[in-house]
């Protein structure tokens, strides 16, 4: 799938004229996007589309005109687009009451660790989180936020898209599965089969 380069990226008077239709665009595409695990995390699948507008989005609210700070952007969100044979995803761990998610983090450390990807009953491939994710064990709670990517086999690709495909999260404080919907694997097929 092909990064985002410079020349896509719009000033900041061009990008206010055509964000309202894109926050339309964007959350349409991420409710196609997204799995909810369990009743605390949302895997929300990452494409050229959804990192074009958090770039945008962080250009827009950090009011970015330096020319290396919007190449800095680009270049790290970037890493959220997956390469050929690869899905990624953002991973939301969603506990609104403030009380609640003080308690929860501290016991889910290592949460991004434990996350799974059942291709049909043959293949079972683990997630790989970001350098980040690794802080969650010096800080002692779960970050609310992580980003995962599944590396796959050409094998792996075919049958992911003929059989039902299942993400899985085996955490000791934290188990849940859900399978991935027709309409988001739709889309992620697209991602598989993009060069």
């Amino acid at each position: 799938m092909r990064k985002v380069e410079r020349k896509d990226i719009l000033n900041l008077y061009e990008y206010e004229k055509v964000r309202p239709e894109k926050i339309k665009e964007i959350t349409q595409l991420k409710k196609r996007r997204r799995v909810h695990v369990g009743d605390k995390v949302t895997f929300v699948f990452e494409n050229f589309d959804t990192v074009w507008f958090q770039i945008q989005e962080m250009i827009r609210a950090e009011r970015m005109v330096k020319e290396e700070d919007i190449q800095f952007e680009i270049d790290t969100y970037n890493e959220l687009i997956p390469e050929k044979n690869q899905l990624s995803a953002t991973m939301f761990i969603e506990i609104p009451d403030q009380k609640e998610r003080r308690e929860t983090l501290p016991k889910l450390v290592g949460i991004h660790d434990t996350v799974y990807m059942h291709i049909g009953n043959k293949y079972t491939v683990k997630a790989e989180a970001d350098e980040k994710s690794q802080m969650d064990y010096e800080e002692g709670k779960a970050s609310v936020v992580h980003f995962l990517k599944w590396t796959l086999t050409p094998e792996q690709v075919e049958t992911f898209k003929r059989e039902p495909v299942r993400i899985e999260i085996n955490h000791e404080n934290y188990k849940a599965m859900a399978e991935i919907p027709p309409e988001v694997k739709e889309e992620l097929i697209k991602d598989l089969e993009s060069d």
